[in-house]
């Protein structure tokens, strides 16, 4: 046996000696460009986009091969990625956005963005960018170095900046085969990272600590974004899009989110340098933070996955579609949340019908969200599903769910029917205050809550659940904390409602009210 043992360990060395060997020699023979070779100085005062840039086509036209950072600072404008190329940020490789409005491309004609603005101006252009790259493959942007948009704008008239300037960190438009691994990114402008039609895209391992969008990902297939930092105060952190930018509407599907920390409740840049300084009276910011489907919306959502996520000091999940176009087949599990400063959950389908004549409003369906935990949730906004009048949202399981509000709601707050608005701009604090501090859901048929708990601190006058022109809802296992003489469940319009195993309630089947409260 000892003999046995022993062949098997040589056979083992030498198989690895040899597998050491084979990557020691695919490394020498791999063809590497120091960009300082091509006339880079990486000292923060030369503009080093000429260089970077002929470090990259001497690549491309070997076939492939990596574009080198050492390390340094390297003053930039556009820079133009081309199929076939590794950049590789070494640790202290900063690529620095330069201020300058000549140094970056200008952004290119796009009439669905221009003429009939049908999304945002960020959304409708890529080539005004610090990093993009148009119609190519095989691409990676990797290492440990830093992307610093210094000299971004993000499109907001309070920052005074011309919009010439760079709009985005890295702008992908129309490519396939790319992964962006490992790499910081601060103060990323409009968007950090904006990627229109890519498919098979892998994002691992980033830190984003940014000003505005933290990644964008619009009109993308087969997507993987995995073990992500992202802090963006003033706008969303991971958001899945499906615009009309490229001229047509195409589904954003096959996406997997897992195991990301977002956040929108510290100082831009305290992230990255390991302070977390939370941001403060007089900072302007709306700790926004958060994953969101949405707002732009015209060619839909399929087969999305988000696990092992963790909200901190932001906004909750948000899944919208209000452009005409299909949400569904969507699991969202294993959550946690604190400090949420808005619904924890908010599903959203409306009609505001930004895009190409004749669309009617889409279909928001086939949504299982389990195992979420939120801490500390702010008084005034309760989890919000809703559709609009004859377009119900269908098909919704929450199941193992704990929400701890701070309460606060009054009476006035319970007397409440927030308006439809149903055009209106998709935000939880679109209806004002909510009539429910646990969830009110609207215009739903078919919604299953099981193993749901919902609790306050201090004093609530509002139901835990308020449902109105609901059909076929089934509450399952539910416990909810409610004042003496306030409901727990104000049914509006329901049809088909019926409670089993509730910790407070007897079994109860209703076929159809007009209004009714449960207590």
């Amino acid at each position: 046996m000892k003999k046995i043992l022993s062949l098997c360990a040589i056979c083992l060395y030498v198989t690895m000696l040899g597998t050491a060997q084979q990557a020691k020699k695919i490394t020498e023979n791999a063809p590497v460009f120091n960009v300082k070779s091509y006339g880079a100085k990486g000292d923060g005062k030369q503009l080093d986009t000429p260089a970077i840039n002929k470090a990259i086509e001497a690549a491309s036209k070997t076939g492939g091969g990596t574009v080198w950072f050492p390390a340094g600072t390297y003053l930039s404008g556009s820079i133009h990625l081309k199929s076939n190329i590794a950049m590789y940020l070494d640790q202290g490789a900063v690529i620095e956005a330069v201020q300058d409005t000549a140094a970056y491309d200008s952004a290119e004609p796009n009439e669905w963005g221009d003429k009939y603005q049908y999304q945002d101006f960020g959304h409708s252009h890529w080539h005004n960018s610090l990093i993009w790259g148009e119609n190519i493959e095989n691409v990676s942007i990797l290492g440990p170095g830093l992307i610093y948009g210094r000299g971004l704008t993000r499109f907001l008239p309070q920052d005074k900046l011309p919009n010439t300037l760079g709009n985005k960190a890295i702008a992908l438009k129309n490519c396939h085969n790319i992964i962006l691994k490992d790499i910081s990114i601060l103060h990323g402008g409009h968007f950090a990272i904006l990627a229109t039609g890519v498919d098979n895209l892998t994002i691992d391992n980033l830190k984003i600590d940014t000003n505005r969008d933290g990644m964008d990902i619009d009109c993308c297939h087969n997507v993987r974004i995995s073990n992500c930092y992202v802090n963006s105060p003033w706008d969303d952190a991971i958001c899945l899009k499906s615009s009309y930018g490229l001229g047509y509407a195409r589904t954003t599907e096959n996406v997997n989110i897992v195991n990301c920390w977002v956040s929108g409740g510290f100082e831009e840049g305290t992230m990255l340098d390991g302070t977390y300084k939370p941001i403060g009276q007089g900072y302007r910011a709306n700790f926004t933070g958060r994953i969101k489907f949405g707002t732009e919306s015209n060619g839909g959502f399929k087969n999305i996955t988000i696990a092992n996520c963790t909200f901190e000091s932001c906004q909750g999940i948000a899944l919208e579609t209000v452009d005409g176009a299909l949400l569904e087949d969507v699991t969202i599990t294993n959550i946690t949340m604190r400090n949420i400063i808005s619904s924890p959950i908010f599903l959203r389908l409306g009609s505001r019908m930004r895009g190409p004549e004749g669309v009617s409003p889409g279909k928001l369906r086939r949504v299982i969200i389990s195992n979420l935990v939120a801490f500390d949730t702010r008084p005034g906004y309760c989890s919000i599903i809703s559709g609009i009048p004859g377009y119900d949202i269908e098909n919704v399981m929450l199941s193992n769910i704990q929400i701890y509000c701070t309460g606060g709601g009054t009476k006035e707050m319970a007397e409440r029917e927030p308006a439809e608005r149903e055009n209106a701009y998709p935000e939880p604090g679109m209806f004002g205050t909510t009539p429910a501090y646990g969830f009110y859901v609207r215009h739903v048929d078919g919604i299953i809550f099981d193993n749901v708990q919902v609790t306050y601190d201090g004093e609530e006058a509002r139901p835990a659940f308020y449902l109105n022109d609901v059909k076929n809802a089934d509450f399952l296992h539910v416990k909810a904390k409610r004042t003496a003489g306030v409901p727990e469940f104000v049914l509006k319009n329901v049809t088909n409602f019926r409670t089993h195993y509730n910790y407070s309630l007897p079994d109860t089947l209703i076929q159809q009210t007009e209004l009714k409260n449960l207590y």
